[in-house]
């Protein structure tokens, strides 16, 4: 009897506390456990009438479903923490390679593999001990059954009743059927994911205005062009008061050097299709025209012919190049692109200490940019992109500035890469986590404008950021809008940019966002001569 029972409150007890768990990391609170799961009588009741042979059969199937949806849960909270959105299976499943890379060169590769197999083998202890308590009727006699069946149905109607209270009668404690409407809508999500993909086909298939087109880009000939992503570069970082201070002074700067140099700048507000991370999927946005906002969205584009607005530079007869910084693994992906060279960070020749995860500063990633691109003669006119990622999680050590002459192999930032504060002690604290953010954008952007006043004279830039931090940075309720900035000697060719709605100077002031998709047409619209 004392197993028994003790079974039956396990049970219970699981049972509700994997029903009531929050999918939103922001959930955890009091209210959110003080409700009785309606599913518990019912599947209670069901172990109970069941036939012993069948009743392990049936406690296999509920914690099946248990451990479905807690590994939802945990799931969703990994996502919307980090992208502010739910888990969704059809799309999301790479990610966990992905998750696990940033992780690992986070924390470390054994710390990040002990904390994995700790989680999942305490995990798998509390499912085991779940499945043990379904068996709480096993070894009930006929009549205990009947008690059994008599009891758990009265409080099932018991339960029922309290849940047709009205919403003003209603007390702290509630009663709700959770576990099956949550598992519905997670169906409902796959299905919405794979309606999406046809329509993502049909977009596909829909005409390129400028495929095979060659006469583009005739207004920027014979410059080179520099399409810039900054990492984790968002409104936040120029409106939110907790950061504005310090982006406004490094703003102030910029333009005053900048146009003492020469140079003019236009700017406009973007929305981007991811936020937190994913970054290849604004860069996929941009480059293709299309809005690229999931995996399996982007898988099925580097699949397709659909011409990148590097492949129209290369048409138009420019060379094209990739340097990457982030990217330490196989990138097939890059073919579709249509980069003429491809630098991954090996390629870069950083001999220099990693930043943790970060694989080398951003003014290092310049420099090799202006030795490995730019300096070699003879050559044609080069369309770069890069993605800078001094301003990647984890934020910590945090980059300064050297002299250009000075930067060499790298080995002369090893002294920083060994500086500043470890990322768990960073990371324990919000106020720290949003202080490194800050400071590391603000390094990105003085070395983006270093680098144009130091070799840009010749070249026309584009820098946008790829997305909005994570909302332990940013809040729950942060615009998925970046910055983009045109900046060039070429006052013909801001110009144009000012007629499109963008606002003279380095800070955006508009009130609507373009869509980043929108942003591949109207650069090769005004890049090129009219008519062409």
């Amino acid at each position: 009897m004392f197993v028994s029972t003790t079974r039956f409150l396990l049970f219970c007890v699981l049972l509700s506390a994997f029903i009531n768990m929050p999918e939103h990391p922001d959930a955890f609170d009091l209210q959110t456990f003080l409700s009785i799961p309606l599913e518990i009588p019912i599947i209670a009741l069901g172990l109970i009438i069941v036939p012993g042979k069948w009743r392990g059969k049936l406690a296999a199937v509920v914690t099946v479903l248990a451990s479905l949806l807690v590994l939802l849960k945990l799931a969703d909270i990994g996502t919307q923490s980090a992208f502010q959105r739910p888990f969704n299976p059809y799309l999301d499943i790479k990610m966990i390679g992905d998750g696990w890379n940033v992780l690992s060169r986070s924390i470390g590769t054994w710390v990040g593999a002990f904390a994995i197999l700790s989680g999942s083998f305490s995990l798998f202890i509390i499912i085991g001990l779940f499945y043990w308590s379904c068996n709480f009727p096993g070894g009930w006699s006929s009549k205990r059954r009947l008690y059994g069946c008599v009891a758990v149905s009265t409080a099932l109607i018991g339960l029922s009743g309290l849940m047709l209270r009205s919403e003003d009668e209603r007390h702290a404690l509630t009663v709700e059927a959770k576990a099956t409407p949550y598992l519905i809508q997670r169906l409902d999500l796959i299905s919405h994911a794979i309606a999406d993909m046809h329509r993502f086909e049909v977009e596909l298939a829909q005409s390129d205005p400028f495929k095979g087109k060659t006469e583009l880009m005739g207004r920027v000939k014979g410059q080179d062009v520099f399409l810039i992503f900054v990492e984790s570069y968002g409104r936040s970082a120029v409106e939110d008061t907790r950061f504005s201070p310090r982006i406004a002074a490094r703003f102030e700067d910029m333009q005053k050097s900048l146009e003492q140099s020469g140079f003019q700048i236009a700017s406009r507000w973007v929305t981007s299709p991811t936020v937190a991370g994913l970054s290849w999927l604004a860069h996929g946005t941009l480059l293709s025209g299309l809005w690229i906002d999931s995996q399996a969205r982007y898988d099925r584009l580097v699949m397709s012919d659909r011409s990148s607005l590097n492949r129209l530079f290369k048409n138009a007869g420019w060379e094209t190049a990739a340097a990457m910084p982030a990217i330490t693994l196989d990138w097939p992906e890059s073919a579709y692109f249509g980069y003429d060279r491809v630098y991954a960070a090996k390629d870069l020749s950083y001999q220099g200490q990693p930043f943790n995860w970060i694989t080398m500063p951003d003014q290092y990633t310049l420099s090799a940019i202006q030795k490995l691109i730019r300096d070699p003669q003879p050559r044609r006119n080069v369309m770069i992109e890069t993605a800078l990622i001094s301003s990647h999680a984890p934020w910590t050590p945090v980059a300064h500035m050297i002299d250009w002459q000075a930067v060499g192999d790298g080995k002369t930032f090893n002294d920083q890469a060994a500086s500043g504060e470890s990322p768990a002690f960073v990371w324990a604290d919000p106020d720290r986590i949003r202080d490194h953010y800050i400071r590391t954008i603000d390094y990105s952007l003085e070395a983006v404008a270093s680098y144009i006043r130091t070799f840009g004279d010749d070249a026309i830039f584009i820098v946008i950021g790829d997305h909005q931090p994570a909302s332990v940075v940013t809040g729950p309720d942060a615009t998925r809008d970046v910055p983009i900035h045109i900046i060039a000697k070429r006052t013909d060719v801001v110009a144009e940019f000012l007629r499109q709605g963008f606002n003279s100077g380095l800070r955006p002031v508009q009130t609507e966002s373009l869509r980043m998709d929108q942003l591949r047409n109207l650069i090769v619209e005004l890049f090129s001569e009219p008519n062409s």
